[in-house]
């Protein structure tokens, strides 16, 4: 009996610590984030010291090629990560859950329809749409980089709302309720997404990364946030002329941006541990 009762709480330790960790990384970057409102150790646009400088005690991270603080540099980084990551998830939790509940609730026909929508946006790559919705804009913005983004993803927030919000419709007690008299609202608010909303949260943790990497990838290509926005993506294009010179420049901000990415999976990981049925009745 006890060789039972140890196999079965490994999976919950291991969850646990999955989600400690994920804490410890996201809350590091969200630290660092509240931190620049207040404080960076230079200017962020001011040269700070000569061009291309080593890591130094001056200069954590070393200087980019103008001779800004390059740890300067990735803690804004840190700030617009989490401000286009928080965005772009609102977004998609907005217009995702209202069409994928919508969608439950719509007849055979219209909810074939707006499920095959769903598959097909889904089927493009996130990064291809995020481009589309940013030239639409004509301007590369933060917003328009973030309004993309949470498009984009709203797609796979919908089919996800979809599939779990009929699941909960077909069950018996949701019957009970709609003969009971009970309105479309109060089933939407007291029964439907009080039972689908942890699996919703797991996804929009993971999409939180999804929307982190792709954002990264849009100022990589000029179409993120503008300068003087220091994004990771901008600085790893900045990098890439002196990555064999100077590859300091290319090697911190990747090591942010996998580590807050990171940071997100296994709390994602963790909530879904935690969140699972099965599990909590094994302890």
């Amino acid at each position: 009996m006890s060789g039972q009762v140890e196999t079965a709480t490994v999976p919950n330790r291991r969850g646990s610590l999955t989600l400690t960790v994920g804490l410890v990384l996201v809350g590091l970057h969200v630290a660092v984030a509240l931190l620049t409102l207040v404080w960076t150790p230079y200017d962020p646009t001011g040269m700070a010291g000569g061009r291309l400088e080593a890591p130094s005690l001056a200069h954590w991270a070393g200087t980019d090629r103008l001779g800004r603080d390059l740890f300067t540099q990735i803690m804004i980084g840190s700030r617009i990560a989490l401000i286009v990551g928080f965005g772009a998830v609102a977004i998609a939790a907005t217009i995702g859950v209202t069409l994928g509940v919508l969608s439950a609730f719509a007849t055979r026909y219209l909810d074939d329809i707006l499920a095959a929508a769903f598959d097909i946006l889904i089927a493009f790559p996130t990064l291809l749409l995020a481009m589309l919705v940013v030239a639409a804009t004509e301007s590369a913005s933060l917003f328009s980089a973030t309004l993309a983004l949470g498009i984009a993803i709203s797609a796979i927030v919908a089919r996800l709302t979809r599939i779990l919000a009929k699941r909960i419709l077909s069950m018996d007690y949701i019957t009970a309720a709609r003969t009971a008299g009970a309105s479309w609202p109060s089933i939407v608010f007291r029964h439907l997404l009080p039972n689908i909303w942890p699996m919703l949260a797991v996804n929009f943790a993971l999409q939180f990364g999804l929307a982190v990497i792709a954002e990264a990838s849009l100022s990589y290509l000029g179409l993120g946030a503008p300068p003087p926005n220091a994004s990771w993506g901008r600085l790893l294009q900045e990098a890439q002329g002196t990555v064999y010179t100077a590859p300091f420049g290319a090697i911190a901000p990747g090591i942010a941006l996998v580590t807050l990415v990171i940071g997100m999976n296994l709390l994602a990981d963790g909530l879904r541990e935690a969140g699972d049925p099965t599990r909590r009745g094994r302890q």
